[in-house]
């Protein structure tokens, strides 16, 4: 133990932090539902010094968690009980190294927030469309290493599609610089994609060059109060076909979840009837000027408005409304910690699946766990759902010492979305709940491809151990 303490404050720029209090908050995940403990808490400043931290730790087999901005919900952000390891936090290294307007692309540490290099990136007239509830505190190193997928996917794609080059550190210090910003290069295995969405098990990603977009001139957002869920997935599919490559996103809200939001995050509010089933968001965007655009989106839903199916709509007109439509979605989370305890199952299925997964996890929940009422927000253009079971936290006390309930949950939802070609795992990752998950949802021949990569660039098991892997 005082070996590696030595070795790390003996790194050039490395504030080493051991004092127990200092140390706290990056020893809990956001939502305190996962606790760790750790040697030392360490901010490097540059990559050289990750470098010398992990070869370090490497020569003296000790325990390394990369930790960003610390929003996972999977348990992956903070460390395992032993107290063996450190905390290689990558929050000092937040510099945007390049800016470039005529390659439509940025590049930057780690640290960056998300919405530090959206606002770089408007600054030149240029869009990054990754969007989550936490960019004002996620880490662009976080969002890469749980491969985030967000509110833009449906028409940007997530991390992965964004994502241009790496430098990433491996587990013995070896930097390995890929920072190309070439949307081409066939020129053997592509090594970055080993590293995006391994949850820091693999390497240590340091900087990264991503794609920026063109900035569209006009968005037309809007929001709809519906009414069946059959009706709202046609509606989805009606816009999808009115407005081809213009959604930028397509996000539902249960009636259940919009009453949450509303119930507990200040300054939230609705313009629309509080009874529907379903509020559909949606965005719009692109060169066409917003009254055409609204015309078309009229015309659009014309059909549904005449039979009842939308009980209302309301349009934003500025900027402040727009941002006020989106806070409804964005503060979901914030209201659920709030309501109680939810149970929350980040699964994916087939677009055709969403109707059938919803009405069969439904049907479950009210046979198996009455108490909890299904709230669900997602995703709708690529299939995500986040489906809460969610309990006052009175109903949660009673339930909660009964042996296997959260597992015998999980399994029964997750065994639905996998019968549909789903995933139990769409966006959040794996962190060190979803373990049991891996062995029951990959085959021995997936599983044993990973740990081969794991032994050859981890060959001590020091990164992010009880992550990902079984």
């Amino acid at each position: 133990m005082s070996d590696i303490l030595s070795r790390l404050r003996a790194i050039p720029g490395l504030a080493v932090v051991t004092d127990t209090g200092a140390m706290a908050p990056h020893l809990v995940d956001w939502r305190k539902r996962h606790y760790g403990a750790a040697l030392a808490l360490v901010f490097p400043t540059d990559t050289t010094s990750v470098a010398a931290v992990m070869q370090a730790c490497y020569e003296t087999e000790t325990r390394v968690f990369p930790q960003g901005g610390n929003t996972s919900v999977c348990g992956g952000s903070v460390p395992d009980e032993s107290g063996r390891g450190i905390i290689l936090n990558l929050g000092r290294m937040n510099v945007i190294r390049k800016l470039d307007a005529e390659d439509d692309s940025i590049i930057v540490e780690a640290g960056c927030i998300l919405q530090n290099v959206q606002e770089a990136a408007a600054s030149i007239e240029r869009l990054f469309p990754m969007s989550l509830g936490a960019e004002g505190s996620c880490q662009i190193g976080g969002n890469i290493a749980t491969n985030a997928g967000g509110t833009g996917v449906l028409r940007y794609g997530n991390m992965r599609d964004l994502v241009l080059g790496l430098e990433v550190v491996l587990a013995d210090g070896t930097i390995w610089d890929g920072l190309r910003t070439l949307r081409k290069n066939n020129s053997g295995y592509d090594l970055r994609n080993l590293f995006i969405g391994s949850e820091g098990t693999l390497g240590v990603v340091t900087a990264a060059a991503l794609r920026l977009f063109p900035r569209p001139p006009h968005f037309l957002t809007a929001m709809l109060a519906v009414q069946g869920t059959d009706a709202m997935l046609a509606l989805a599919r009606q816009l999808r076909a009115a407005f081809p490559g213009e959604v930028s996103a397509l996000e539902i809200m249960s009636h259940s979840q919009m009453t949450i939001v509303l119930r507990h995050v200040p300054g939230a509010k609705l313009a629309l009837p509080d009874n529907a089933d379903w509020y559909l968001l949606i965005e719009i965007s692109g060169t066409t000027a917003p009254e055409i655009l609204e015309e078309r989106l009229t015309t659009a839903l014309g059909h549904a408005f005449g039979t009842g199916t939308i009980l209302d709509a309301v349009l934003a007109s500025n900027e402040r409304q727009r941002a006020e439509l989106w806070a409804l979605r964005h503060h979901v989370t914030e209201g659920n910690v709030k309501e109680g305890m939810g149970l929350t199952h980040d699964i994916a299925v087939p677009l055709a699946q969403i109707g059938p997964f919803i009405a069969a996890a439904q049907a479950w929940l009210a046979r198996e766990l009455p108490q909890a009422r299904p709230v669900v927000v997602g995703h709708l253009g690529d299939g995500n759902l986040h489906y809460i079971a969610m309990l006052s936290h009175d109903d949660w006390e009673k339930v909660a010492d009964k042996p296997g309930l959260t597992a015998h949950l999980n399994h029964a939802l997750y065994d639905i979305a996998d019968d549909m070609g789903g995933t139990f795992s769409a966006e959040h990752g794996i962190g060190s709940i979803h373990i049991a998950d891996m062995n029951r949802y990959k085959t021995t021949h997936e599983l044993n491809l990973m740990r081969g990569l794991k032994a050859f660039l981890d060959p001590k098991g020091l990164l992010n151990p009880g992550r990902v892997l079984p």
